[in-house]
């Protein structure tokens, strides 16, 4: 038997751990039913699952979850497009979200998924370093997918951009002035 502040007791019969429970307005909680002889513990049995039911609560809050961003790219897309679009994969990276970039093929566009695999191999290529390959890219259909998921933590956003930077000397910090160069008639 364990006191309500952890002190042992030792063996004690069931109806003498009964009465000091009572005495001191307690609850008798079997802790380790198993053990030979089983452990009983006294303890304010109420007080005991609202504390286990906050740190289960707490646990939830710091589990972070994992969602899966969807890219959708086309054979024939063009370089601004094809940027803006890797930017955005980029950004869903580095928030952390799995990524899946999707080759949508039409047409006689099936005849040559060549290029589909090009522009999969572009994106790779520009998303660099902050990404690894969960699933290698492979036509199912009329869709080539590939799944990316973030090489490391996310990286929690700035809020203050505006901010001048600051100096560590007495001397204020001065951003270098360019001039524009003279235009000449021609």
């Amino acid at each position: 038997m364990i006191g309500p502040d952890g002190a042992q007791f030792g063996i004690k019969p069931l109806p003498e751990a009964l009465s000091l429970a009572r005495e001191l307005d307690l609850d008798l909680v079997e802790v380790a039913p198993t053990a030979t002889p089983p452990v009983c513990r006294i303890m304010d049995y109420g007080k005991f699952r609202y504390e286990e039911s906050q740190r289960l609560r707490e646990a939830r809050k710091k589990a972070s979850q994992v969602t899966v961003k969807e890219v959708k790219f086309r054979p024939k897309i063009g370089k601004g497009d094809f940027d803006t679009k890797v930017r955005h994969v980029q950004e869903f990276l580095e928030d952390g979200h799995k990524v899946k970039v999707t080759l949508q093929f039409r047409g006689r566009e099936m005849a040559h998924p060549e290029l589909g695999s090009k522009i999969l191999d572009g994106v790779l290529e520009q998303v660099g370093s902050i990404a690894k390959v969960e699933t290698q890219a492979r036509l199912e259909g009329r869709n080539m997918t590939l799944v990316l998921i973030p090489d490391k933590k996310p990286v929690a956003k700035k809020t203050n951009k505006s901010e001048a930077p600051v100096s560590t000397n007495s001397e204020p910090v001065t951003e270098p002035v360019t001039e524009p160069a003279p235009q000449t008639a021609e």
